[in-house]
């Protein structure tokens, strides 16, 4: 029998992003059952990190659906669209396990906003690193420290959660915020 020898896998190398929405990282994560008063609740944070500036949007919902996923794209749209990125937003994400031909309600939600969908293997943080680390982030910051007594008070403390973390600034950044990137990217244009 003949040996088959495999030639090393060799990652492509890192895409650096040149303007705001040129490719955005969607994610979801489950909010920690530590954090929750009742133990039969389930709350859900979906997050969306604009590659280039860091700005991150983040949805809270009470459920992991197809709608709740779709919901949160058009939201994260107009909330990026609000700050001024409105170019061809491209995101990866890992929601969908649909293999048919037929597409998922966040698909069309994509097609239908004109956003390209690039789905990506689950659990590969070396394509959605930025979004993993923000959750890691989160994590620490906000779960670790926070306890929710309703889904009302989660969005509540969520909401002043969000602002905060798109006022620190961050060594990637040059020790700007995701909001003075944004910023100085529209300066510069001037």
């Amino acid at each position: 029998p003949q040996i088959k020898v495999r030639t090393p896998y060799k990652p492509k190398p890192y895409e650096q992003m040149q303007y705001p929405g040129q490719r955005v990282q969607v994610d979801m994560k489950v909010v920690p059952l530590k954090c929750l008063a009742n133990p039969e609740e389930r709350l859900y944070q979906y997050t969306a990190i604009d590659e280039y500036t860091r700005l991150s949007y983040l949805g809270a919902y009470p459920e992991q659906s197809a709608y709740s996923s779709a919901d949160f794209l058009e939201k994260m749209v107009t909330w990026f669209k609000r700050r001024g990125v409105r170019d061809g937003i491209e995101f990866t994400n890992h929601f969908s396990t649909n293999k048919k031909d037929r597409l998922t309600r966040i698909e069309l939600a994509a097609a239908r906003l004109g956003i390209r969908h690039k789905l990506i293997c689950p659990y590969t943080p070396h394509h959605n690193g930025k979004v993993e680390r923000s959750h890691r982030e989160d994590q620490k910051r906000f779960y670790n420290t926070h306890r929710f007594f309703s889904f009302a008070d989660f969005g509540v403390q969520f909401a002043a959660h969000q602002n905060r973390s798109n006022d620190l600034p961050m060594r990637p950044l040059g020790w700007l915020s995701p909001k003075e990137k944004l910023a100085a990217f529209f300066d510069s244009l001037t």
